[in-house]
């Protein structure tokens, strides 16, 4: 087609004159010279004001082509097969059907001749073309192909696997390296879009599975079937990028790779261990600027907020933060060390890894090989003049007995335990060895969390839920005729998920004074938590069911992560006449 009729047929479709058309594509010519890479279609659409998907409809209608929503329909592996791997990402078009021997192949601009030439050739066979927005064509090539399939076929069967030793540490969309660097990059660009904390390349026997961690949720990202072949250079490829013996391959190791990805820059934590299959990877990526949340952005209601500021102001004593692994205990930790942080104050941490770093703290990263454990690190520490002290994690006996002796003899004390729950960190403390007049004049404060799922904002929509599965779950009685009820249907913004970010739940247990003589009788969790609610305190369940009521997050994601709080849903009721 001449460009005078697609200027004409474009305007048209626009509603605009062709000489604002050949305004637009001096624009455009503009903004692609300036490194832009959105197609002069989709660049006409949003000048003229209309969405991609409408005016895209518009056009298939006056080309006498159909237009395809491919979120609805199911690709045919043979029409697949037919469009190379090369092809199909050069130029962003998806064979969707064969029909009668011609296939059926959706594109975004239908005026690209080149594309047109290069699909016709590589089919082998008669082909029409229908029109579906470009965004809705590179998600379809990813399911249907894998994330950095076009990476994979460019290495070819033969293509020696000679890793480059030098690594650009700014990754970049569309990153043009070698192949294995550039695969490896595209799955962490890929993670880093998709907010994924963790990364996972876990060997199987036929095939090389990679798991993102989003929101807390594993999901397996599509891949091409011919990954498996590229594992052993994919994996040296980490390696190399974190510092690890690649050579190595028999035990454990672990790295660390530093990255700028959008200007913002991020920490990955990497770890190797072998498996029967080949060595299994786990990345952690950690954003350096997403860690420093103030108390009133955790979560926290306005009662516990101002009794946890009471608490962090205190010259002595311990405050521990419980959970499992993943709930969010070290970014409460910054938070409060970031709140009393000043230049009155000699805060010192000792962590495995430090995770961030947080200006004008002083932190140290244990290094067990070397024999720089949390017991030794705290032992040195209390020789430096500090006020206050974090100790990333109390785990045996001696650390637990430097760190009371610490806040008896006028020290701040934050750490963390693995515990369920609130109460049961003093059986465990007790359980370690440490005496319960110590435990139970030492500890100040101690805090369990969780972390849930928030409604994504976009497709969030009221939900009507049976009266009598609220009783059968403990939901608030007085609340089951009132509450309103919410849920995400799943949209493009949470990737038909439903959720989007993640907010925390909390039970503060503040140690009192009739809380401490049972701490030092050697009660049970149990006891101790029945006093403590009594007092006032909120089970993780409860604190969930408030952010239910807030429209926050949903009863499947409180049910989730708060199974093992059932036991204390009943506890409530032993002001009626439970055991004391």
């Amino acid at each position: 087609m001449a460009f005078s009729s697609v200027k004409n047929l474009v305007a048209s479709v626009a509603e605009a004159s062709p000489a604002q058309f050949e305004d637009w594509r001096k624009s455009w010519r503009t903004a692609a010279d300036s490194g832009s890479t959105e197609p002069l279609l989709t660049f006409v659409a949003r000048e003229r004001g209309v969405a991609e998907d409408v005016f895209l409809q518009r056009l298939a209608a006056a080309l006498g082509w159909p237009y395809l929503e491919l979120a609805k329909l199911t690709v045919d592996n043979e029409a697949r097969n037919k469009i190379s791997t090369k092809i199909a990402f050069q130029f962003f078009v998806l064979p969707v059907a064969i029909n009668d021997g011609v296939l059926l192949v959706a594109a975004s601009d239908p005026f690209d001749a080149a594309m047109m030439n290069a699909v016709q050739f590589n089919a082998r066979m008669p082909v029409t073309f229908a029109l579906a927005a470009k965004t809705e064509i590179e998600k379809a090539l990813k399911k249907y192909y894998g994330v950095g399939a076009e990476t994979l076929d460019e290495m070819g069967e033969g293509e020696p696997m000679e890793l480059d030793l030098a690594y650009d540490k700014e990754i970049t969309e569309g990153d043009q390296e070698a192949s294995v660097i550039k695969f490896v990059n595209q799955i962490i660009w890929e993670a880093f879009k998709d907010r994924a904390t963790d990364i996972h390349f876990e060997p199987q026997e036929d095939e090389l599975r990679i798991r993102n961690r989003i929101d807390g949720i594993l999901h397996q990202i599509p891949l091409p079937p011919q990954l498996k072949r590229f594992q052993a250079s994919l994996i040296s490829r980490i390696k190399v990028m974190s510092g690890m013996n690649i050579s190595e391959k028999r035990l454990p190791q672990d790295g660390r790779i530093n990255v700028r990805i959008k200007g913002e820059e991020i920490d990955i934590r990497v770890s190797t261990v072998p498996t029967v299959y080949g060595e299994s990877v786990s990345l952690r990526l950690l954003t350096r600027g997403k860690i420093f949340l103030s108390l009133d952005k955790l979560g926290f209601s306005k009662m516990e907020e101002n009794a946890i500021r009471d608490i962090i102001i205190k010259p002595h004593g311990i405050f521990l933060v419980t959970g499992p692994t993943g709930s969010g205990k070290s970014t409460s930790l910054y938070a409060f060390l970031s709140s009393i942080n000043s230049v009155q104050k000699r805060i010192i941490t000792v962590e495995e890894p430090v995770e961030y770093e947080l200006k004008g703290i002083n932190q140290i990263a244990v290094r067990p090989e070397i024999g720089l454990t949390f017991a030794m690190g705290l032992r040195h520490i209390l020789r430096q003049d500090p006020n206050v002290i974090m100790v990333g994690e109390i785990r045996d006996l001696e650390t637990a007995e430097i760190a009371i002796r610490a806040s008896l003899t006028g020290h701040l004390v934050f750490s963390t335990l693995h515990t369920n729950d609130a109460p049961s960190a003093f059986t465990r403390l007790i359980d370690m060895g440490i005496e319960p007049f110590l435990v139970a004049s030492s500890v100040e404060a101690v805090q369990a969390q969780r972390l849930v799922r928030t409604i994504c904002p976009h497709c969030k929509t009221e939900q009507k839920v049976d009266r009598d599965y609220l009783r059968k779950i403990s939901f608030p009685e007085a609340d089951i005729e009132t509450a309103k009820f919410w849920h995400g249907k799943g949209c493009e913004q949470c990737r038909q998920f439903g959720y989007q970010g993640r907010k925390g739940i909390y039970e503060l247990l503040l140690v009192s004074e009739s809380l401490r003589p049972l701490i030092m009788n050697r009660a049970s969790a149990t006891t101790i938590a029945q006093r403590a609610i009594e007092a006032g305190m909120r089970t993780l369940r409860t604190d969930g069911w408030n952010k239910v009521k807030a429209g926050e997050t949903t009863i499947e994601e409180v049910l989730r992560v708060t199974q093992a709080e059932e036991m204390l849903e009943t506890l409530g009721e032993a002001k009626k006449g439970g055991s004391k």
